[in-house]
């Protein structure tokens, strides 16, 4: 299992001073769409600078115009984005064309979506490199957020998945469980005292 840094910081200099300091302990590096949008694509070239050994994911969230948009990200460093997956299939078939024109990949967003496990087997047959079963930070702040409610959509969808939403040390053992592809930790890293001490143990959990 894979495990990817979110970064829901907002400049490019928190970024490359996070990024810098977990770097060897994760596979993926994410620039959370608050980044993105604050600090411009420019955000996604730095950080492919900074680690060019490194997967570089822009959460674009796209909802329309699914080629351009990822062209674009591409074209700045990523080497994937991601596309909502309430978005229509054709935005979602412009963003896997435009993936496989530059070598890269598109990650299928399910925030939002109702019934995710075939929502999930539908954009795989379209091309998705993984789908992402995702709750969002105003979803997860709700009474009643359970991560067990994803892991379980991804269980039955058996497909190639990431899990985002909340993910931790202590809930990394029932993600693993779960048989994701990918554990996405946002703030269990980038809230901690010490960032790549968080990371280390991650990596170590997974290892």
């Amino acid at each position: 299992m894979k495990l990817q840094l979110a970064m829901d910081v907002l400049t490019v200099e928190d970024a490359l001073e996070l990024s810098g300091k977990v770097a060897e302990y994760v596979d993926i590096i994410e620039l959370g769409t608050p980044l993105v949008k604050n600090a411009g694509l420019s955000a996604v070239t730095a950080i492919k600078e900074a680690h060019p050994d490194k997967i570089v994911f822009a959460d674009l969230k796209t909802m329309d115009a699914g080629e351009l948009e990822a062209d674009i990200a591409f074209t700045a460093g990523a080497d994937l984005v991601t596309v909502l997956g309430v978005a229509d299939d054709s935005t979602i078939a412009g963003a896997i064309k435009a993936g496989k024109a530059h070598g890269k990949g598109v990650v299928v967003d399910l925030i939002g979506v109702d019934d995710k496990a075939a929502r999930a087997r539908e954009v795989t047959d379209l091309g998705a490199e993984f789908v992402e079963f995702h709750a969002g930070l105003d979803e997860q702040a709700q009474d009643g957020y359970d991560l067990d409610t994803l892991l379980t959509a991804g269980k039955e969808a058996g497909v190639a998945f990431s899990v985002a939403g909340g993910v931790k040390l202590a809930t990394l053992k029932d993600v693993q469980a779960s048989g994701a592809d990918v554990a996405v930790v946002g703030g269990g890293i980038y809230s901690a005292d010490d960032p790549a001490h968080a990371a280390k143990e991650l990596r170590a959990a997974i290892s």
